[in-house]
């Protein structure tokens, strides 16, 4: 019998974590791929380091750097001259895409993620974009998704000859309560997670990302496992 592969493009953070334990537990060898493109929060990048290693999957797990992104600049994530605005504001003006959209990132990266899974074989690659909570994003939406799949058939062999990759997203349509109800099911590794803009050694607690998972804690009745310097 073959093995089930699939590429899970993981950050560091709360919801590709559950990604991870979704995949695993749908019975798929999981091949990690992570993208340093210049974000403040760097230390997401070690979180996601050790989140492989939790699923030992760290002799397969991919850090691309995507330096490039910080050079354009034009998002609160990646240029620091831009404030990373508190709960609830978007950081613009006339605009309801928040200013911590870092523009054509999930594009790149569901490219590059192609591009492993193709070499791999694998038949899914697994990406925790969330249609609720950030709903801002562009490249969120399932309608985004459902138009790089299509691209996605009719650009690589495996598409042509007719085994194409799909794009796996569970966590599209949850809240964030329900995603780690999820979470704790699988008894996912959140202490080893961080989900803040910041950048910080502790999260903020105050930037959106932070609030909205320690919303999502409390609405379950857990404590978030990780360190905030406000909370």
């Amino acid at each position: 019998m073959s093995i089930k592969k699939a590429v899970v493009i993981l950050s560091g953070g709360l919801d590709s974590t559950t990604c991870m334990g979704i995949a695993r537990d749908q019975g798929y060898d999981i091949y990690p791929i992570t993208f340093d493109y210049g974000q403040r929060q760097k230390r997401e990048i070690e979180n996601a380091r050790q989140v492989a290693a939790y699923y030992r999957t760290e002799d397969r797990h991919k850090v691309i750097s995507l330096g490039f992104l910080k050079e354009f600049g034009g998002s609160a994530l990646t240029d620091e001259s831009i404030d990373v605005p508190a709960a609830g504001e978007t950081g613009t003006v006339d605009s309801d895409i928040p200013i911590t959209y870092v523009p054509g990132r999930n594009l790149l990266f569901l490219s590059i993620a192609t591009s492993y899974a193709e070499v791999i074989g694998a038949e899914a690659i697994y990406i925790g974009v969330n249609a609720l909570d950030y709903s801002g994003y562009p490249d969120c939406r399932p309608e985004f998704i459902r138009k790089v799949e299509e691209v996605m058939a009719l650009a690589t062999r495996v598409g042509v000859e007719g085994g194409p990759i799909r794009i796996e997203t569970p966590l599209i349509d949850w809240t964030k309560a329900e995603i780690i109800r999820e979470g704790n099911r699988l008894e996912v590794p959140y202490h080893l997670t961080t989900s803040c803009y910041n950048g910080q050694e502790e999260a903020c607690g105050v930037c959106d990302s932070c609030r909205l998972r320690l919303k999502g804690f409390e609405e379950n009745g857990s404590k978030d496992p990780i360190a905030y310097r406000e909370a």
